[in-house]
């Protein structure tokens, strides 16, 4: 994880009041389920980049206040789009 990162996911986990707290449970549980589920179907490796993926998505969010649970899905789609780009070069690699 880099220095930015581990800004937002420190941010997240060590802000006071409610609206920090409902924050860290939504994206808690958005990026469990995607670490999960990309764990189960293409390994651990891929679950690393695959999480990294996802925080560099919610670094491009402009704002973390007010987010929906329709705004963690997005950041869960740009992520799954960047693991299929990664996953499908790698399965068709290009001989120079």
């Amino acid at each position: 994880m880099d220095e930015t990162q581990t800004s937002v996911v420190y941010e997240l986990t060590n802000s006071n009041g409610p609206t920090f707290a409902k924050l860290t449970t939504m994206a808690e549980r958005e990026l469990g389920a995607f670490i999960c589920a990309v764990t189960e179907l293409f390994g651990s490796e891929q679950a690393r980049l695959a999480a990294e993926d996802w925080l560099d998505e919610l670094l491009l969010m402009e704002t973390l206040l007010g987010l929906t649970s329709r705004d963690w899905r997005s950041i869960t789609i740009a992520a799954s789009a960047r693991l299929a780009n990664r996953v499908n070069a790698s399965s068709h690699p290009i001989d120079i």
